[in-house]
Formats: structure tokens, C-alpha cells, sequence
């Protein structure tokens, strides 16, 4: 956790009929440029933190790079008011960047600002063909494991994260954010970097489960992912034409699977899709 990413504020309070004043943490909130040799493609507001996972994991789930070994650099240079991400790009991938450039001010709640199209903003990718599967058993202990690993979000309540759980390891990783599409850019870019075999594991969110989010699960290649909160229709829909497995409202033993259930095993649940 960088000491950049959260700043302490006074302010006065009222708990439990009591009165007081002192010190809360607040998480950082900052504009993060991606510039690809020299030109930007994307604005967000960012947590600063991770920032050569964010790189990385954006440059992967945008499709601007097909694996990591074509980012040559990346360098976090401070500028005013923000940070400016310099990544270094073979000649080949800048020609993709010209063709689909785009200048994005992205708001923390939103993680298709900026496309071009619908086309664009629907993109498929190919489906995640793995056979993992889980028992319906360690579904609340697994989300259970990623909310106990949040430092940020344990000093100011207002950050999300993204984790990739596997069943002899438990929790492999962890990266948060106050953006929920961001933390899931940091861990894409964090297990990419670590050469994590993301077809035998479970992606965790504490997040609500939007379109773009499994998009971005569907490039990360997760077979199964496990939410807190509730997943909206399009996402629904984009999961069982990815083959991804999405379990959400997780509460403690309590979850609904919404897609391909046959990778949820105890022995009754069978796949209809």
C-alpha cells in the first residue's frame, strides 16, 4: 500500500448519541494517464497504487497488447495534479492504438467512458474453456478471505478489490482501488506479471458485477468468478456466452449462481445452460 494512496482528515462525528472530533483516512483519488509512446489514450481516476499492474492489466483487458512481453517500459512520471503512466509500445501495437484511439475522463463508477461505438463497448472475447470447478463449500470462505485483505479499504471503508482465489492456495493476490474496474485491472496486470495459471482459479470481486467486468474476467481467461454483490442482466448474459461461471450475493454459506453451474459441485446442481 503506498503511503500516497491514503490521506488522513479531521472532521467531526456523531456515534452512538456521543459527539467527538479526530482523524479518518480517506482513500486518494487521482487522475492516472495511459500514454502509449507519447500519446494518451485514457484518463481515470485512480488509486495510486499498483500502478505498474494497472499499466499492464489495462494494456491486456483493452486488447491494446496481447501478452506483457509487448510492453517494452513503463514509467509513472508525476506531473501536475496527477500521474502520467509512460508506456513504452512496439511500432506494430501503436499502429492498433491509431486505429482505435479514444480520449477518456473516466469517472471512478464508470469503465466504458469514452468507446466509440456499441460495437465497441459490446466487445466479445473468446470463450474461457477451462473445467475448473469448485465445491459449493468454499464459496463463503473464499470471499471471505479477499474482505479480510484489504488494508485501504480497512482504513477508510470506501475502496474496492479485486482478488484471484485458487483451491490449494487460497487467496494468490489482491489489489485494490477506488475504481472497482481499475482493482480489477491491477490484478489482471499483477497475475500477468506473476505468470499466475488463471485458467485453475476463481476471480472475487466486492464489487457489483457489470458488463465490462466480465469482459475483462473473459481476457483474464478466470472460468469461475465470485462476486458480494449483485451482477446486472447484460453481465448475466455476457458470462454464459464467455463460459464463465458467475456465483454473486455472496452472504457467508448464502450465494446464487447465474451461469454455468456445472463447475459448482455438490453432487446436485446440474448444468441446464
Amino acid at each position: 500500500m503506498s503511503p500516497e494512496s491514503l490521506r488522513p482528515f479531521e472532521r467531526r462525528f456523531r456515534r452512538a448519541g456521543r459527539a467527538g472530533t479526530g482523524t479518518r483516512m480517506l482513500a486518494e483519488e487521482t487522475p492516472v494517464a495511459l500514454s502509449y509512446n507519447g500519446a494518451t489514450l485514457a484518463v481515470m481516476m485512480a488509486t495510486p497504487s499498483d500502478l505498474e499492474d494497472f499499466a499492464l492489466g489495462f494494456s491486456l483487458n483493452e486488447g491494446i497488447v496481447a501478452s506483457a512481453d509487448e510492453i517494452e517500459q513503463i514509467d509513472a512520471v508525476a506531473v501536475d495534479d496527477g500521474i502520467d503512466l509512460q508506456i513504452r509500445v512496439p511500432e506494430g501495437v501503436s499502429e492498433r492504438l491509431s486505429k482505435r484511439r479514444r480520449a477518456m475522463a473516466g469517472p471512478v463508477g464508470c469503465g466504458l467512458c469514452g468507446v466509440e461505438s456499441i460495437e465497441q463497448a459490446l466487445k466479445s472475447h473468446a470463450p474461457v474453456t477451462s473445467d475448473f470447478a469448485i465445491k459449493e463449500g468454499v464459496i463463503g470462505a473464499a470471499i471471505a478471505s479477499l474482505t479480510k485483505v484489504q488494508p485501504m479499504n480497512a482504513e477508510t471503508g470506501a475502496v474496492h478489490a479485486a482478488g484471484f482465489w485458487m483451491p490449494d492456495e487460497g487467496l494468490v493476490m489482491a489489489r485494490e482501488d477506488v475504481g472497482r474496474h481499475n482493482a480489477l485491472d491491477k490484478l489482471a496486470g499483477a497475475l500477468a506479471r506473476a505468470g499466475a495459471d488463471t485458467a485453475n482459479g476463481a476471480t472475487l470481486l466486492t464489487s457489483r458485477v457489470s458488463v465490462e467486468m466480465i469482459q475483462k474476467i473473459a481476457a483474464i481467461g478466470a472460468p469461475i468468478t465470485l462476486a458480494i454483490s449483485a451482477p446486472t442482466a447484460l453481465a448475466v448474459r455476457t458470462a454464459e456466452q464467455a463460459n464463465i461461471t458467475l456465483v454473486a450475493v455472496v452472504r457467508g454459506e448464502d450465494h446464487e449462481i447465474f451461469t454455468h453451474p456445472r463447475r459448482i459441485t455438490n453432487g446436485e446442481i446440474a448444468d441446464v445452460a
